[in-house]
């Protein structure tokens, strides 16, 4: 078995806060990360349903989210809520943004996924330090709970 299986969330968070301590690269990420995720989501709740029931919240996006799920799941299951609860908040976004803007929101998901990229890349090149995710790709999953560990730690609540 591979070192990247067997690590614990904080192991997975100790590495990934390794090229993450400039104060201007901390604060993009606080942007550029969240900004991510939900474009993904977007991108992912704009896919056309190719299933003729319409349950409004059975899409590629809910679908999507079921990995994730597991992937915090083996990790940590107090971070796990959290990171659900944030794909909730998402996911009422994508729906609501749907109901009342006009401007398609696969459109809006690809500038903010574009813009956002480019802010993560500008604060690594301020870092000094490439994008953990160049080590290891399951990095993109950790960022977001990364973000989520300091609010648990603010709240003081143990993941």
């Amino acid at each position: 078995m591979s070192e990247s299986k067997t690590r614990t969330m904080q192991e997975w968070l100790d590495a990934y806060g390794v090229s993450h301590q400039n104060p201007l690269n901390k604060k993009i990420h606080w942007i550029c990360v969240p900004l991510i995720f939900l474009s993904i989501v977007g991108l992912l709740w704009s896919i056309p349903k190719p299933w003729n029931v319409d349950y409004l919240w059975l899409n590629f996006a809910t679908i999507a989210v079921i990995p994730v799920f597991l992937f915090y799941a083996r990790l940590s299951f107090p971070l796990t809520i959290g990171m659900m609860l944030w794909c909730c908040f998402c996911f009422l976004f994508c729906n609501f943004y749907n109901q009342f803007i006009e401007f398609p929101l696969w459109q809006t998901s690809i500038i903010v996924f574009i813009l956002a990229w480019i802010g993560q890349f500008y604060g690594h090149k301020i870092e000094g330090v490439k994008p953990s995710f160049f080590e290891d790709l399951q990095f993109l999953m950790i960022g977001p709970a990364w973000l989520m560990s300091f609010i648990y730690n603010r709240l003081g609540i143990r993941y």
